[in-house]
Formats: C-alpha cells, sequence, structure tokens
C-alpha cells in the first residue's frame, strides 16, 4: 500500500498553522538606520516596503551567543546574536537577508510585551519539500544605542 505523501501533509499544514500561526507578524525592507523613539525608549529600525503581513510566531531558536574580537588579546564585543525563528505559512514570501520582521499582535493570553519587537532576518527563509510551513531564522534587534 502506497502512501500519499502530498494528501498528508495536505492534511497536516492546516492543523499546524492553526496551532501555531497564532500571532500577527509583519515582514518589510530596511527603511535606515534604527532611530530612537522617545516614547519607547528603544531605537527602532524603520521599515521600508511591507512584504507580508499576516499569521504568523517567533520563537526562541537557541540561547545568545556572544563574539569575540579577532585577537585574543582584545576583549569580548558587546554583541550578542540571539537567534529567533519566524514561522509563517508557506504562501508567504520568501524573506530575504536583513528583511526587518515585526510582531504587530499577540493573541490572547499570549506575551503582549511582544508587540513592536523587531528581528532582522539572518537567512532567506528555508524551504523543503516536505515543509508544511515556512521558517525564517532572525537575530534579535538589540539596543545597543542605534550601532548594531
Amino acid at each position: 500500500m502506497a502512501v500519499d505523501l502530498a494528501r498528508i501533509l495536505a492534511t497536516v499544514t492546516p492543523l499546524v498553522e492553526g496551532m501555531l500561526l497564532l500571532d500577527t507578524l509583519r515582514f518589510a525592507t530596511p527603511g535606515g538606520p534604527p532611530v530612537f523613539n522617545p516614547d519607547t525608549g528603544l531605537y527602532e529600525a524603520p521599515e521600508g516596503q511591507t512584504l507580508y503581513e499576516g499569521p504568523g510566531a517567533v520563537q526562541p531558536g537557541s540561547l545568545p551567543e556572544t563574539a569575540s574580537a579577532v585577537v585574543a588579546t582584545q576583549p569580548w564585543v558587546n554583541e550578542t546574536t540571539s537567534k529567533y525563528k519566524a514561522f509563517t505559512p508557506l504562501t508567504a514570501p520568501i524573506s530575504a537577508r536583513d528583511t526587518i520582521v515585526t510582531v504587530v499582535a499577540i493573541h490572547d493570553g499570549g506575551d503582549q510585551t511582544l508587540v513592536g519587537r523587531q528581528w532582522r532576518a539572518m537567512d532567506p527563509s528555508q524551504g523543503g519539500t516536505l515543509g508544511v510551513i515556512r521558517i525564517t531564522s532572525l537575530d534579535q534587534i538589540t539596543q545597543t544605542g542605534g550601532e548594531e
């Protein structure tokens, strides 16, 4: 008996989307360097053209990593790489490197402090022939006084 994998994936995809993609994300081209927002006290990356706005989720991918200077006698660099993953439907466009990802809305009962938080796409969105959702690797846009 042959398994019809395409039919199984077509059945699983809406189930996974309905359980995971509960929030609203915006993917936009970068609109320039970070700008200080006096209302929030944070530096925010201006967004350019919106590429996608719709269902999605952002989750931590692993623990932050701290980079060191190239020369062993130099101090540690203050910048960290905060690895996250964005999940969107397969119908969402593939995001390019440096795309700005912003949380627009959070589902009831979710962490509302994430609304407005931003990440930068580290690479183009991942794809696979057996995928049920699109995955994009992210690095959180950190608050370093405008220098990233």
